[in-house]
């Protein structure tokens, strides 16, 4: 719950908070303690701080608040992945997505209420764009997913990926932090080489992490291979074309020397045509990358249709012929709208299992 007469410490980084402390004439590591509590151990109040001492924790409690995400609803598909409905502190809602296999369980993190993109074959692309989350916001979703990958497959999580709603370089800044957060001993300690970020492009946001030299993976929701295209289904292709992309991407390689990952949705009839493999085989070409290849999940506000298996597989030998790494996405939880390019805050309608 927000409290507009108080501060949120949650806003608040390390050194601001060190500052607070030395202004009451307390040492630093006073500092270092509380934020251990707000984001390794997550709590969601001062009385919770049993190392700090009464006095200071009234101190605490006058000047600020511990403001959390929480889970409303989960939603268990029949393929074990689970859809989590994640209440802001100002009550609006995000959705994550737990997505277990054999070796892994990863989380699919949100970064916006809501999408300003309007990429035709997705469903959060036609909500309202709401706001962007705070770093511990999207934090949270991390959180309150480690907790119930425990208890829904005995194993915790161990890949991290936004690909859940909104576009992450749009929320540049909070994304950055809440990584931080994440991959710092602090926080959850989490490598960032098994955390992706996924973009539908924004240029000059791309060479932004180039210069920042970011650590973890990049993926490039790629989904058509000329302008033409693209611009069809992503509008954001207008101001980001694909000559801007490759500016940006090999920009992006120079700096990191990081392989990028194409995401590409195969559209039956639109986008997988023998031709199109070629232009990206082309595209491939720009940086050291490789290809997933995304099972395409029909929504109600859109006509697309996924490719039939005798046209991925004529799409995907192109690709191979020509020794480009690729690999097949298969879709998870399309029965509690769960799959990519479902989230849209539908599944109030169906039951929930836990």
């Amino acid at each position: 719950m927000l409290e507009p007469n108080k501060k949120d410490i949650r806003l608040l980084s390390l050194e601001e908070l060190i500052n607070f402390f030395k202004n009451l004439g307390l040492p630093s590591y006073r500092a270092q303690q509380v934020y251990k509590w707000i984001w390794k151990k997550n709590v969601s109040t001062f009385t919770q701080m049993t190392d700090i001492n009464k006095n200071l924790r009234q101190i605490l409690e006058k000047e600020f608040f511990i403001a959390q995400a929480s889970v409303v609803a989960s939603y268990q598909s029949v393929d074990g992945s689970v859809k989590l409905q994640i209440k802001l502190p100002d009550n609006k809602i995000v959705e994550t997505v737990l997505i277990p296999s054999k070796d892994r369980v990863t989380v699919c993190v949100s970064s916006q209420v809501g999408c300003s993109l309007g990429c035709t074959f997705c469903a959060t692309g036609y909500m309202k764009m709401q706001r962007n989350l705070h770093a511990y916001e999207i934090y949270d979703q991390v959180f309150l997913a480690q907790k119930l990958a425990l208890s829904y497959y005995q194993k915790p999580i161990t890949n991290i990926v936004y690909m859940g709603m909104g576009e992450p370089l749009l929320n540049y800044n909070n994304v950055l932090q809440s990584i931080n957060r994440i991959t710092t001993p602090e926080g959850l300690g989490i490598s960032p080489r098994r955390i992706t970020l996924s973009t539908a492009g924004i240029a000059k946001m791309i060479k932004k992490l180039g210069d920042d030299q970011v650590k973890f993976e990049f993926a490039l929701s790629l989904h058509a291979t000329n302008d033409a295209k693209r611009s069809t289904i992503m509008p954001i292709n207008e101001s980001n074309s694909l000559s801007k992309l490759k500016e940006a991407l090999i920009y992006f390689y120079n700096k990191t020397g990081t392989r990028i990952t194409y995401e590409y949705i195969l559209l039956h009839q639109f986008n997988d045509f023998v031709e199109d493999a070629q232009e990206l085989v082309a595209i491939c070409r720009w940086i050291p990358c490789k290809v997933n290849i995304i099972e395409y999940n029909p929504i109600e506000e859109s006509n697309f249709q996924k490719s039939s298996n005798n046209r991925m597989f004529a799409f995907i030998e192109v690709l191979e012929k020509n020794g480009i790494i690729v690999n097949i996405r298969r879709s998870r939880g399309k029965d509690i709208n769960g799959a990519c390019g479902q989230l849209a805050l539908k599944a109030q309608q169906l039951p929930c299992t836990k």
